[in-house]
C-alpha cells in the first residue's frame, strides 16, 4: 500500500514540476517622486500569465539593497490580478528614506546613483494548488534626484 502512496506522490510532484506557472521580470527602476519624508522610486515589473483565466496576487514583497544593505523594504496588499492568457504591467513603489541615503554617500561618489539589488516577491493564488510564490531579482543603477527635481516637486 505505501509503494501505490509513494508512485501517486511522485506522479503528483512530475506534474507540478512540469506545470507552467506566471513568468515575470523588472523592467525599468525610475524616479517616481520626492517628498520630506522619502524619495520613492517605481519598479516596473512584467508578468505574463501562461493560464486562460485571471490570478489574482495575494502580495508583492520588495527588499531593495545597495552595498550588500537593506535600504528598503516592504510590502504591496492586495495589487489587483494577472489578466489571462496575457502579460500585466505592475508598478511597485520602493520608498527609500532621506537618512539612508546619506549613509551611501560613498557608493553615490561622483556619479550621482547608487547601485541597487532588488528582490520581489509575488505571490500568487492558484486554484487547486494555492498560493504560489514569483521570486523576481534585478541589479542595476539608481539615478539619485537632482536639485531640480527637488524644486520641481
Amino acid at each position: 500500500m505505501s509503494h501505490l502512496l509513494d508512485k501517486a506522490k511522485d506522479y503528483v510532484s512530475e506534474k507540478l514540476a512540469e506545470m507552467k506557472k506566471p513568468e515575470a521580470e523588472v523592467l525599468d527602476v525610475d524616479l517616481s517622486d520626492v517628498s520630506r519624508s522619502c524619495i520613492t522610486y517605481d519598479a516596473k515589473v512584467s508578468v505574463t500569465n501562461p493560464y486562460s483565466t485571471s490570478i489574482p496576487i495575494c502580495d508583492i514583497t520588495y527588499c531593495l539593497k545597495s552595498n550588500n544593505r537593506e535600504i528598503a523594504s516592504g510590502t504591496v496588499p492586495d495589487p489587483g490580478s494577472l489578466k489571462g492568457h496575457d502579460t500585466t504591467q505592475l508598478d511597485v513603489a520602493l520608498k527609500v528614506p532621506h537618512s539612508v541615503l546619506l549613509s551611501l554617500a560613498r557608493d553615490i561618489g561622483a556619479d550621482w546613483d547608487i547601485d541597487y539589488d532588488l528582490a520581489i516577491v509575488l505571490i500568487v493564488d492558484l486554484p487547486i494548488f494555492g498560493n504560489i510564490r514569483i521570486p523576481i531579482n534585478s541589479k542595476g543603477e539608481i539615478k539619485l534626484p537632482t536639485v531640480s527635481d527637488l524644486w520641481s516637486k
